[in-house]
């Protein structure tokens, strides 16, 4: 069953099967103890919007790492609550409603930076474990950390750092086009900086709010400029936007372009004839490389939903199954319990492992990167993967940042 926009998912089938009992059995009804509450996990992720096309698919994987487990946490019936994020303040909202109405043990969900960073606030106050699915911005495991507060994606800066030498590999006269929020600016302030060590110039920069629907003034000033490469900090849905129009335009292949954190749903989004680029991006439905329990995930994604995994259904299916075997291990829906429990989660991933770092609850993640293809000949398969980041996985740890470095003050 595909998540639906209702609070609590029910399967159908055990819905059916549950009132064809009664149904056939009524004078039995007395006699059956009452069943026990599920326990409830809630999902908070945007239902509209620009980054809607992505959260489907994290919501998707979320499910599916549920649904992998029989909908069962601790041996007792479990069940999922998707309640929507359109803006900061009514995501704080609808999590408050989660945890108050629903009585959910933990939280995944963030689907934007400007979100997480106040839902990550949000969980603090109501004490509830919170695992942040999506949003890259580099405070949320920084400087606004909390106890309660977990994160999946690389923040900004390490992604920045890592795909900095692709960049680099064009030239140091950089042309910035990023978005005028926490994503956008984030990425502005470290790439500016990283510019700067290597004694480079940016001949221009832009920010764009939102939602932009034209982006040809942007791009008329790019062309007349006349950089090196584009370095971009646009997010899902303006992403695909800015790219078709490159395309129009006549700048594909007259001047790189270059960003960290691609999505699959944003260059699927674009097309094969306008897709350009090197990026970052945190997993791949086709890299060689992928363990075989993620290659079975994989499988089981085509298979329930008839197309591939995007990374976003990964990132949903990781980060829940890091919280599902955290309860199970546990024994426990204590926040306190659920959150050493998470502290201690460590998985094997092909010659590395995914766990959160105690100091600032970041999970270290390699991350790949990858260039579009010269040729799409499938319309799913856009991306050749050209690295591993670190290609020495023991550096990991390093990549990330220092205790200091990183300024998580947990308290």
């Amino acid at each position: 069953m595909t998540p639906g926009k209702t609070g609590l998912i029910i399967p159908r089938r055990e819905a059916l099967f549950g009132a064809a009992s009664l149904a056939a059995a009524p004078l039995a009804a007395p006699f059956i103890a009452r069943a026990a509450e599920p326990i409830r996990i809630g999902v908070l992720l945007a239902k509209t919007g620009q980054i809607a096309a992505q959260t489907e698919y994290l919501a998707n994987g979320t499910f599916l790492a549920m649904q992998e487990r029989n909908n069962t946490l601790m041996g007792q019936p479990a069940e999922l609550v998707w309640l929507d994020e359109p803006t900061p303040q009514a995501a704080t909202q609808n999590m408050q409603k989660l945890v108050q109405e629903n009585k959910v043990v933990a939280i995944l969900g963030g689907s934007l930076s400007s979100n997480a960073l106040a839902e990550e606030a949000t969980a603090a106050q109501l004490k509830v474990p919170f695992i942040c699915d999506n949003a890259a911005a580099t405070e949320i495991s920084g400087k606004n950390c909390n106890r309660y507060t977990f994160r999946l994606n690389t923040p900004v800066a390490v992604q920045q750092r890592m795909i900095t030498p692709y960049a680099l590999s064009y030239g140091k006269r950089w042309y910035h086009i990023t978005a005028s929020y926490a994503f956008g600016q984030d990425i502005l302030r470290q790439s500016r900086a990283l510019l700067k060590q290597a004694g480079g110039t940016e001949v221009g920069s832009d920010e764009a709010p939102l939602n932009t629907a034209d982006f040809s003034s942007f791009i008329l000033k790019i062309r007349q400029a006349k950089p090196d490469v584009v370095v971009g900090g646009l997010s899902a849905g303006d992403l695909s936007t800015f790219l078709k129009q490159w395309n129009e335009l006549g700048m594909k292949g007259t001047i790189p372009f270059v960003e960290i954190a691609i999505g699959d749903t944003d260059i699927w989004a674009v097309g094969p004839e306008a897709a350009t680029g090197i990026f970052t991006k945190l997993w791949y439905y086709k890299n060689p490389d992928n363990p075989p329990d993620e290659k079975a995930f994989a499988d089981a994604y085509q298979k329930k939903y008839r197309k591939p995994a995007a990374d976003k259904a990964w990132m949903g299916w990781i980060t829940a199954r890091s919280l599902f075997d955290s309860i199970d291990a546990a024994k426990s829906t204590d926040p306190m319990a659920i959150i050493e429990a998470l502290e201690g989660w460590k998985v094997q991933a092909g010659k590395s492992f995914y766990s959160y770092r105690k100091f600032d609850h970041q999970m270290l993640v390699r991350n790949l990167a990858v260039s579009v293809k010269d040729k799409i000949t499938d319309k799913w398969d856009y991306f050749d993967v050209k690295a591993t980041l670190p290609e020495n996985a023991a550096e990991l740890d390093k990549v990330f940042g220092t205790e200091a470095e990183i300024g998580c003050k947990m308290g």
